[in-house]
């Protein structure tokens, strides 16, 4: 999967609705909106940018329920690498696992 791509699951995952990928625009990230706390729309914006972005991934990780939580951390921790491994993972590593875990990567 390309970045876009991954980003825009993952947003989609995440409760972004309505996301849209951009125009051919250099530099601009697919956009759309989500609710907010209180429950409003809010305006259209950039999805987090989750290949590159460790803060946006750990956003998307919330999201996970406890057994989730467990299929994901044998995604990131493969047998035989120790824990130092998971902690060092990468925005783009974490999105991918992510991804597997809910069930939406694609080869």
């Amino acid at each position: 999967m390309s970045e876009e791509q991954i980003n825009i699951a993952i947003a989609e995952a995440c409760g972004w609705q309505g996301v849209k990928r951009p125009n051919n625009e250099f530099g601009r990230r697919a956009y759309g909106w989500r609710r907010t706390g209180h429950g409003n729309r809010t305006l259209e914006t950039q999805i987090p940018n989750y290949c590159n972005d460790l803060n946006a991934m750990h956003g998307a990780e919330k999201i996970l329920t406890r057994d989730q939580i467990e299929v994901f951390c044998d995604q990131l921790l493969p047998k035989h690498y120790g824990i130092w491994w998971g902690v060092h993972t990468t925005a783009r590593q974490r999105a991918e696992a992510f991804l597997k875990t809910i069930g939406k990567w694609e080869e």
